[in-house]
């Protein structure tokens, strides 16, 4: 077989790869909906994520936070958060800590559009995982945050 031409595998973990892949597009439409629907881009929407994973995480989230959890230079990081910011989802505000430094903050319409839209799928797939016991979730979040670290670490 030539080098760089890709072959097909069978088997359980193919079938687990490709369904990961298949929830991934989804929720990337759903992703891609809600920003048509909100006069976004998608990358706005992987900027009030990659925020809202900050701010659950305790981070301070800066312009420079966010264009390194984006890919993005600075002019393009200064564009998503000048259009999240003329859509009062996001606003840039002093750290009290550090007077000379600037916080990226989610404006609560920003949660409660995400909330409105995303919130029945949230649901849903809770529901699902309510009814597993805590080996599978175990199992589940282990495969999750292995896959994870494969895509972040690895080339394509």
């Amino acid at each position: 077989m030539a080098s760089g031409v890709a072959r097909e595998r069978e088997g359980p973990e193919m079938e687990i790869f490709h369904l990961l892949r298949a929830v991934t597009v989804e929720y990337g439409l759903r992703q891609a909906e809600f920003a048509a629907e909100h006069g976004m881009h998608v990358t706005d929407v992987r900027a009030l994520i990659c925020l809202l994973d900050a701010e659950r995480a305790g981070v301070d989230a800066t312009a420079g936070f966010l264009g390194a959890g984006l890919g993005l230079n600075s002019a393009g990081t200064t564009g998503v958060v000048d259009r999240l910011e003329r859509l009062g989802l996001v606003s840039r505000v002093r750290d009290v800590k550090d007077r000379r430094r600037v916080l990226l903050r989610v404006e609560d319409r920003a949660k409660e559009l995400g909330w409105s839209y995303f919130g029945p799928l949230i649901d849903r797939t809770i529901g699902v995982l309510s009814g597993f016991d805590e080996r599978h979730l175990a199992a589940v979040r282990l495969f999750l945050l292995t896959a994870l670290d494969a895509l972040t670490t690895e080339g394509p």
